[in-house]
């Protein structure tokens, strides 16, 4: 079945950098495109970063341009997010989905904090 296992959270802080991975099995990874999303307790789940299925194309929330980066690696079936310049507000549990699939990971804590 699908499974996605989200790691490399933790606590960090202002101004610092975190690079999370999402391991995915059970699907044909290199022909999906991923998601990055986060949530918080008083927050609706909220989208953060998209790849394409060949790593060309990226896109990103207003909210984390210029200081997230996303990447895969087919080989690996993995997807990253690298965050740098962290803010207290980018504190969240993160997930990430393979779009059309509707199956979610348990999620990475990052917690920004001086």
């Amino acid at each position: 079945q699908v499974q996605l296992v989200e790691s490399g959270g933790g606590l960090v802080q202002p101004g610092g950098s975190l690079r999370l991975s999402c391991a995915a099995s059970g699907f044909t990874f290199s022909r999906y495109t991923m998601r990055w999303y986060r949530q918080t307790p008083e927050k609706e789940r909220e989208w953060v970063a998209y790849i394409s299925s060949t790593g060309g194309s990226t896109m990103y929330a207003d909210s984390v341009k210029g200081r997230f980066t996303i990447s895969r690696d087919i080989a690996k079936n993995t997807v990253y997010l690298e965050m740098n310049s962290l803010k207290p507000e980018d504190t969240a549990t993160y997930y990430c989905n393979a779009a059309g699939l509707n199956a979610w990971g348990q999620g990475t804590q990052v917690i920004v904090s001086s």
